[in-house]
């Protein structure tokens, strides 16, 4: 399903708002996508909004380093979201681009582009449109969803790991894998914390009132049922 702006302005406001932070390798997107089904609720990447932007970019020669080239065209690509938890989607001007943003040049980008102050304007609009048209209710996870897009969210969690498990995650597997590429894999996820963690405009960053949730010594399936019982506690609260 997907929802825009003008969709989203005649459609009541969502009951139950989750926002889900923290740095790659936690385990966000896995656990989003799960704790939304398990609750019959939308959700939301919005780290792929900011990786379809950046592949727009790039696909239309924009010098991705220059951030008045790319206010200049901010405008520009129409971005759709699908919040369907079982079948998220993400297109740029009606092109599927699901797969193209997963590419290393867009990775490599997406940081320096996200941190454009008209970038963040332009994606927090449909961010926050997107949340109030999700009914009953939407699991948004990102980097500063809980301190600036949805600063009012009715449970906000933030997820953390050790650099090490984080990193074998985004690796993959930890059982078979070099210890090169982990290192390799480690410091690229530093660099990319330290890009987020900095930027003038929404750094990542826990807000006061979220829950924190190591899940460093936590399966997948622990992860998703913690993250459950704060919301069931939430709405019965």
């Amino acid at each position: 399903m997907f929802v825009t702006v003008e969709t989203a302005a005649r459609t009541a406001p969502a009951s139950v708002i989750v926002a889900i932070d923290g740095p790659a390798g936690t385990g966000k997107s896995s656990t989003s996508k799960a704790v939304a089904a398990k609750l019959g609720f939308g959700y939301l990447d919005t780290g792929a909004q900011y990786r379809a932007i950046t592949w727009w970019m790039l696909a239309n020669d924009i010098d991705v380093s220059d951030p008045q080239a790319i206010a200049v065209v901010v405008d520009k690509p129409v971005i759709e979201s699908g919040t369907n938890p079982s079948a998220p989607t993400i297109t740029v001007d009606g092109t599927d681009v699901s797969g193209p943003i997963r590419t290393q040049s867009v990775t490599s980008a997406v940081s320096a582009v996200s941190a454009v102050p008209e970038v963040r304007a332009r994606i927090t609009g449909l961010q926050r449109a997107i949340a109030a048209a999700a009914a009953p209710g939407i699991v948004v996870e990102g980097r500063d969803i809980g301190t600036t897009v949805l600063p009012d969210a009715d449970l906000k969690i933030f997820l953390t790991a050790s650099a090490e498990v984080r990193a074998a995650r985004r690796s993959g597997e930890l059982k078979g894998k070099e210890a090169s590429d982990l290192v390799t894999t480690q410091a690229a996820l530093a660099k990319r914390d330290a890009a987020d963690s900095s930027r003038k405009t929404s750094p990542l960053a826990k807000a006061d009132d979220a829950v924190e949730v190591d899940t460093t010594e936590l399966t997948l399936d622990q992860v998703i049922e913690c993250v459950v019982t704060l919301v069931e506690e939430k709405r019965n609260a």
